[in-house]
């Protein structure tokens, strides 16, 4: 997968916290490449939009 794109799950609670996982132009996270817990943390920011986390965007730039 290209890593020149970044899904960004924001809070809402908290400025400047936020889920970052490398994904496509397109947003979609290439699950198997991710280690257990970034994909146990990918399924929370999911799970949990709106309570606690934005809606996630995509934007350039690597994941580090």
């Amino acid at each position: 997968m290209n890593d020149s794109y970044q899904l960004r799950f924001r809070s809402l609670f908290h400025p400047g916290r936020a889920y970052v996982f490398p994904c496509d132009a397109s947003g979609h996270v290439d699950l198997d490449a991710l280690s257990e817990r970034a994909r146990a943390n990918y399924f929370y920011a999911r799970a949990v939009i709106g309570r606690e986390f934005t809606v996630p965007d995509v934007q350039p730039g690597s994941v580090h």
